[in-house]
């Protein structure tokens, strides 16, 4: 019989390692398979609880029904609806929790609790979106721009906006394949240090280009692709008024646009702000490649679950 595998968690996109790629190219067959109604079970049997401390459309919909094309049953919990809301730790919670289900989809306000679940937990923990990195996003991401590239080398992602939890896993997602990156934040929103530290590590190895602004015109020269995201992130409310204000001139639009390379496509995780961050122009434009995105969330998600669950 072999030796039973040790549990495996996805917090960071970095945590995939060398099996991003095959995940990337696993997801493409699972998207080939479901539009010719070829779906298999894989994951029979399998019941995985999902932690949503924040509101969710594209991710709670893209997993639950990732785990029902998978023949897995989704537990929906919301810590109100759970005794975690009512004070029980978290270290009880995830050793509860691994006596009854087979692996935990964690959306949190913060990735100190996704790291303490995942320590205590005896079955894989993964991110579905803390306030560090948003891994399931860029895994997508990726497997959206292989759709179009025969190879990430030679190609540039710019990123426009707030260095946040979306752009953080992008900066390790490119550093990981080879793809090059160009980020363009405002004074005081620039990515995790220490994320960009472990981004320029990785790239070293694969030969990928890391060059990081505060001026988005300078960051969508030469890219193949200009993504941008909300300047207010959950939870974020409170400094609307200042960030709105730290974010004048970063608006992705058809002048923004027109300084990259001729036909570079438009990404952006939604929800959209629509004549904020982005035009609707622009986001639905023919360079527009938004709904992908959103599409394949449902895709490279179910190659996660079966990396990591079978």
């Amino acid at each position: 019989m072999p030796a039973k595998r040790a549990k495996r968690d996805m917090l960071s996109i970095a945590d995939l390692g060398k099996d991003l790629l095959p995940i990337i190219k696993r997801a493409r067959r699972l998207k080939a398979e479901r539009r010719r109604g070829m779906m298999r079970p894989t994951l029979r049997h399998k019941n995985v609880s999902m932690i949503f401390e924040k509101p969710s459309t594209r991710t709670r919909t893209s997993f639950e029904v990732s785990l029902n094309d998978l023949g897995a049953h989704a537990l929906y919990m919301s810590p109100k609806d759970m005794q975690l809301g009512r004070g029980e730790t978290i270290a009880d919670t995830a050793r509860v929790l691994s006596r009854f289900v087979d692996a935990i989809v964690y959306r949190a306000f913060r990735h100190q609790d996704e790291a303490e679940l995942a320590q205590w937990a005896s079955i894989p923990v993964i991110n579905a979106l803390d306030d560090r990195e948003h891994p399931c996003q860029i895994v997508s991401d990726l497997f959206t721009l292989s759709e179009r590239w025969k190879t990430y080398a030679g190609h540039r992602v710019a990123w426009v906006g707030d260095g946040n939890n979306v752009c953080n896993s992008l900066i390790l997602g490119c550093a990981m394949v080879g793809l090059d990156l160009s980020s363009a934040t405002p004074d005081g929103y620039h990515p995790d240090p220490t994320i960009v530290s472990q981004a320029q590590t990785l790239a070293q190895k694969s030969g990928a280009e890391l060059d990081f602004f505060t001026e988005p015109a300078a960051a969508v020269k030469g890219a193949d692709a200009v993504y941008t995201d909300v300047w207010v992130s959950m939870g974020e409310e409170a400094e609307q008024t200042a960030r709105e204000k730290a974010f004048a001139g970063f608006q992705v639009n058809a002048a923004l646009l027109a300084q990259a390379n001729p036909g570079a496509f438009v990404m952006h995780d939604l929800p959209a702000h629509r004549g904020l961050e982005i035009t609707d122009e622009v986001i639905e434009g023919p360079q527009s490649i938004v709904w992908d995105q959103a599409e394949n969330r449902l895709h490279a998600q179910k190659a996660i679950l079966e990396e990591l669950l079978r």
